[in-house]
């Protein structure tokens, strides 16, 4: 008891550091709270979508995807005959069955050709309008859609982009364009997270969305009363043999939760990954909180032990005050947890995926989880300085308080951190020779985390030079206040090396992903000069179910000032080597000849212009090894969609490539031998040159023509290597905000060890004001030393990400990205943002240093 009631006093005589700390532990646990909730709502959330969604047993078409999305390169989704509706009627346990049509490689335009297609990633869909979807869909204005001219839209789609009934929207396919009016508007009763729904009549459906009447993608078969979906699927797989996909409504359910499951499970291991980084700064700040609160308290704790308190006691007595913080930082982070699962919700609401706080799951395990990981983790933070208040002996109490440090200690220290620092080193000129970049990139990781524990295990002996280098070049200009500034950040290289650490974490994190993203961006674009021979390139804008359909093909062909027009076709083969080995799932891309000219790609064997000969192909050099396979060497193909072939090797590429690298080319005349004109699949992109001197005029041109197709983009080399810095830096931005978690934290850190630091020296202002510095003075000194050492965290975060960067682009170089670009301006900016950072640290600190009573703070104790 008597424990006990020390540690609560000792809390709450500290209330104010406390409450700094208790902030680390509670951002760290929210953010992990956060993530759990975010994620598990939005798995409710799809779950009881697909539940509701799915039909008692649904047939499809043997080509289609268990989530029943589109497949085929076509751009039209897998079908079934009409005859199968009749036949699974006839199954035993039917009530009701219904053939359906849908598709998501389709781009839904309004009468301005604006897209409206969501902004979140979710699909696109235009289906018709059934049985099945009316039991989770409610039309709420207007009809049904009757006819070609008709179209139905759900509400949320409707709602963003201010359709009525009447408007006019075309529907864009591999079929054409079909345009229909509004004809109604129909409710979800369950949530949408976001998908864009679009409905026809059956008969249109079928015309529009596969070229032709007769067919369905789905059979939605209801059981009769006491009949299971297991039993129902094995009555309707008895009527139809084993040609067609059957499912139950659980198993189609469970195939859409595996699909959305991926894309949250890397979600979520991201968020869980900072919020670790996060609690990682915050270990430093525990530490540094416990250790200065435990040095002020040396005397006390000297009285304490010299009274009759044992060791053990005065350990235990500051553990407890850490599971105290532990315990209210982590039930605050749970709850503020909750909040930022909300406040995500309504972020993606502005994204288009929307979540409804009705399907809030919060599930037992995630206070659970919050409440262990905030506890352990400050309790095993304040481990160190609880074992150093026990070793503090009775003899203290005729000591100064904050005695120095134990010198023996201090080298040991330093000598662990110069062999884990320079194992680490070691690692990471390991991972930058490998060869391989599998290999390598286990030599990364362990470099990376042997360097980072060693420069915080060293952080006290980098402390003590860089303080002294930054001083002289940076504070000597404000005369003896610089000086003070300097020798206070000198005075506990320990405490100043663990500040800093905090902010030195976040900060080699930026640096690293800097030195990555601009690399990546500098090498593909020095690849697009070097290879890249065509003018402009013509892609879809969602490349996942997008291709170009025959028609913007014909309009790009149609354009005036173009040389020449290349086409590219991915098709899906099956290779038979010359060692007899059979190489499933390959890929052989088909294109025009004057491809060779397009993308002027390295051969180690033959010339690519050679590959597009009739019944001719390339391969790239690590299949030819592999295989054994040299010029003349024939190969067997057996393209999926179409019959064998039995193709001549007329070429051989360079695996040092970084653009279409592991590329197997024939002509696209060569295949349309042996794949039927109505299986042929519609290209991937298609490349366009103008003709000499009207590069301007072709490029206006081709926009105007494309101008009813937006689903597609055209881009010259310019819009094309812009468009990829964007998607590295957006990527890299979403990183840098998750990453200020960590830096906000480390930021607290800094205020922290100032703040506990005045105290500490509160006699020593006291004197300092009695002899004539200023508050102004003051305050300026507490700023210069909080900038001192939030430049020297910089310093260490921006070398150590610098060098991890520099290796990561090595291994990076194996893979055909072969320039290290340093961003230096991204460097400067954040070193001198740290400065900032370190002002705004020393704001509160500085102020309440400057406000205390001359004569009280000399006659402090």
């Amino acid at each position: 008891m008597t424990v006990l009631k020390t540690s609560m006093r000792n809390f709450f005589a500290h209330k104010g550091r406390m409450a700094l700390s208790a902030i680390a532990v509670l951002l760290s646990v929210a953010f992990v709270c956060g993530t759990l909730v975010f994620t598990d709502t939005m798995n409710t959330t799809f779950d009881k979508l697909f539940q509701a969604t799915s039909s008692d047993v649904t047939v499809s078409a043997k080509g289609s995807s268990d989530t029943g999305q589109t497949t085929s390169r076509t751009g039209k989704p897998p079908v079934m005959p009409a005859s199968v509706l009749g036949e699974v009627r006839k199954a035993a346990g039917v009530q009701k069955a219904e053939g359906t049509v849908f598709s998501t490689a389709v781009t839904v335009v309004d009468h301005d050709l604006d897209k409206l297609s969501p902004s979140s990633g979710a699909p696109t869909i235009v289906g018709s309008w059934n049985g099945n979807d009316a039991r989770t869909m409610k039309i709420t204005s207007g009809a049904a859609p009757k006819g070609p001219g008709q179209i139905m839209v759900d509400e949320d789609t409707a709602d963003k982009h201010h359709l009525k009934l009447g408007d006019e929207i075309g529907v864009i396919t591999a079929v054409g364009t079909h345009h229909a009016r509004v004809s109604g508007i129909a409710t979800f009763t369950v949530t949408n997270p976001g998908a864009a729904i679009f409905y026809l009549d059956t008969k249109t459906a079928q015309q529009t969305l596969v070229g032709r009447t007769g067919v369905y993608t789905n059979v939605n078969v209801t059981a009769a009363k006491g009949v299971t979906d297991a039993q129902l699927k094995k009555n309707v797989t008895a009527e139809l043999g084993h040609g067609y996909k059957v499912q139950t409504a659980k198993e189609v359910a469970k195939a859409n939760q595996k699909s959305v499951e991926s894309f949250l499970n890397v979600m979520r291991y991201a968020m869980l990954g900072f919020a670790g980084i996060a609690f990682l700064v915050g270990i430093f700040l525990i530490i540094n909180t416990f250790s200065m609160l435990v040095a002020q308290r040396t005397r006390e704790i000297g009285l304490m032990r010299a009274i009759g308190s044992s060791r053990g006691q005065v350990n235990r007595s500051v553990l407890v005050e850490a599971l105290l913080l532990g315990v209210i930082g982590s039930v605050l982070g749970v709850g503020a947890g909750v909040g930022i699962a909300v406040g995500l919700m309504k972020l993606m609401g502005t994204m288009g995926m929307h979540l409804s706080t009705d399907d809030l799951t919060v599930a037992w395990t995630t206070p659970t989880v919050g409440l262990l990981l905030g506890v352990i983790v400050t309790v095993l933070a304040a481990y160190l300085p609880a074992r150093r208040a026990g070793k503090v002996s009775p003899m203290a109490a005729l000591r100064e308080a904050g005695a120095p440090a134990d010198a023996k200690a201090g080298l040991v220290r330093a000598l662990i951190g110069l062999v884990l620092t320079g194992a680490g080193v070691a690692s990471l000129y390991a991972a930058a020779e490998a060869d391989k970049a599998k290999s390598g990139s286990g030599m990364l990781g362990l470099g990376v985390v042997l360097t980072l524990i060693g420069f915080v295990v060293i952080g006290p002996l980098l402390a003590g030079g860089l303080v002294r280098v930054l001083g002289a070049v940076m504070l000597r200009i404000f005369g003896p206040v610089g000086r003070m500034a300097e020798r206070n950040a000198l005075r506990n290289p320990r405490r100043t090396g663990a500040t800093g650490a905090a902010l030195m974490i976040g900060l080699a994190l930026v640096a690293c992903l800097s030195v990555v993203g601009s690399s990546m961006v500098a090498s593909a674009t020095d690849q697009l000069d070097k290879t890249v021979g065509t003018d402009f390139i013509i892609a879809p804008d969602n490349p996942q179910n997008g291709l170009i359909n025959t028609q913007a093909v014909k309009a790009v062909k149609d354009t005036p000032g173009l040389e020449r027009v290349t086409e590219y076709k991915v098709l899906d083969a099956d290779l038979t080597t010359p060692d007899g080995h059979v190489s499933t799932k390959e890929t052989i891309n088909a294109a025009d000849p004057t491809y060779a000219k397009d993308l002027r790609t390295k051969t180690v064997a033959g010339s690519l212009t050679d590959a597009y000969k009739p019944d001719s192909m390339s391969v790239f050099e690590g299949f030819a090894k592999k295989h054994g396979i040299k010029l003349g060497s024939t190969v067997t193909v057996d393209f999926k969609e179409g019959t064998r072939a039995r193709l001549t090797v007329r070429a051989i590429t360079s695996d040092d490539v970084l653009i279409d690298k592991g590329a197997m080319y024939a002509s696209i005349a060569t295949v349309a031998k042996y794949v039927p004109a109505g299986r042929m699949p519609l290209d991937d992109l298609v490349f366009a040159s103008a003709k000499d001197g009207q590069q301007a005029a072709a490029y206006k041109a081709l926009k105007s023509a494309l101008h009813q197709y937006p689903a597609y983009t055209v881009r010259d080399q310019t819009d094309y290597k812009k468009a990829l810095k964007d998607q590295i830096g957006q990527l890299l931005n979403m990183i840098y905000g998750l990453l200020a978690l960590a830096i906000i934290v480390a930021v607290l850190g800094v205020v922290n060890t100032l703040a506990l630091s005045v105290v500490e020296r509160t006699r020593e202002i006291g004197l300092m004001r009695a002899i004539g510095l200023s508050r102004r003075q003051l305050r300026r000194m507490i700023r210069l030393e909080s900038v001192v050492i939030a430049l020297f965290g910089a310093l260490l975060g921006l070398g150590l990400g610098m060098g991890w960067g520099a290796t990561a682009q090595k291994l990076l170089a194996l893979e055909g990205l072969n320039v290290l670009e340093i961003p230096w301006p991204t460097i400067i900016a954040v070193f001198i943002g740290s400065a900032f950072v370190g002002l705004f640290a020393a704001l509160i600190p500085a102020f309440r240093a400057a406000r205390m009573n001359v004569l009280n703070a000399i006659a402090t104790d």
